[in-house]
């Protein structure tokens, strides 16, 4: 209510980008946006400057003098298509905001900002999976492209981790597994006594409980890596332009996207015709 805003602001697209936000991320994303304005000389806040704030509340600073050379920044483009891909492939997944090869934040190299349409306060098993489907789209699309791997999905692999072992031991997501919770009460072990002793299931479970998150992860990553092998033309053409224009938008995206979509769905109807069927 203190700034004052242009007629251009979408109060709507903007609750959708800061969905999760506190009250103090919302305060922050205010005065960051008023900031940008005032350093631009406007004389109201426009929806780019909003936009400028979210971006860099969600995915940190511009680092301008972080370089990367043309074999890092091929990599790079092809790991964040790989996130975006995948993200508007699956149903229930959330859009995508924005991907990006300009280095933010303190080890960003890149940035996919996902745009989910609501707060969400429970989730479906297989809406897990689609999250973690997305989280391993850069690492299917580095070794679908390149045949190898890099160092870029550390994060990435740590937040499939975590969900695969809370759906293992929280939620009884894993049927094998059967509707148990294996997550253990917060406790503080007395002083010189092993963790471990506190922890309420056996050591034969606790190994089957790793063989079994580590089955969970790898079926999703066979599966990302399949969607990715069918959709490689869309992959390729979206990190192609993303090396020449370092950012592209949802607009452009879904362009992308629905122009294979229309491809595949030709390929459909043909092989349902009787010519094609005998």
């Amino acid at each position: 209510k203190r700034i004052r805003t242009g007629p251009a602001v979408d109060m709507g697209n903007l609750a959708e980008l800061t969905v999760g936000f506190t009250g103090a991320d919302i305060a922050k994303l205010v005065n960051e946006a008023a900031l940008i304005a005032t350093r631009r000389g406007a004389e109201a806040v426009d929806m780019s400057d909003f936009m400028a704030a979210a971006e860099h509340i969600l995915a940190g600073l511009k680092k301008s003098n972080r370089v990367l050379g043309p074999s890092e920044r091929r990599i790079v483009a092809y790991h964040e298509m790989g996130h975006a891909l995948v993200a508007l492939s699956l149903s229930g997944a959330d859009r995508v905001h924005k991907v990006s090869i300009i280095p933010r934040g303190v080890g960003s190299l890149g940035y996919t900002i996902p745009r989910a349409s609501e707060d969400r306060f429970l989730m479906t098993r297989e809406e897990l999976e689609n999250r973690m489907a997305v989280l391993l789209g850069g690492r299917a699309a580095e070794r679908l492209v390149f045949g190898t791997i890099s160092t870029g999905a550390a994060d990435d692999l740590q937040k499939v981790t975590d969900i695969a072992r809370s759906m293992a031991m929280r939620y009884g997501m894993i049927e094998e597994l059967g509707p148990i919770t294996y997550e253990p009460e917060a406790q503080t072990p007395p002083p010189g006594r092993d963790p471990r002793a506190i922890q309420p299931y056996s050591e034969a479970t606790a190994r089957r409980i790793d063989s079994l998150v580590q089955e969970l992860v790898a079926r999703v990553f066979n599966r990302t890596l399949s969607l990715l092998r069918s959709r490689r033309e869309v992959l390729e053409e979206g990190a192609t332009r993303l090396l020449a224009q370092e950012t592209l938008t949802e607009e452009e995206l879904l362009v992308l996207v629905n122009r294979v979509r229309g491809s595949d769905a030709e390929m459909h109807e043909k092989q349902l015709t009787p010519a094609a069927v005998a």
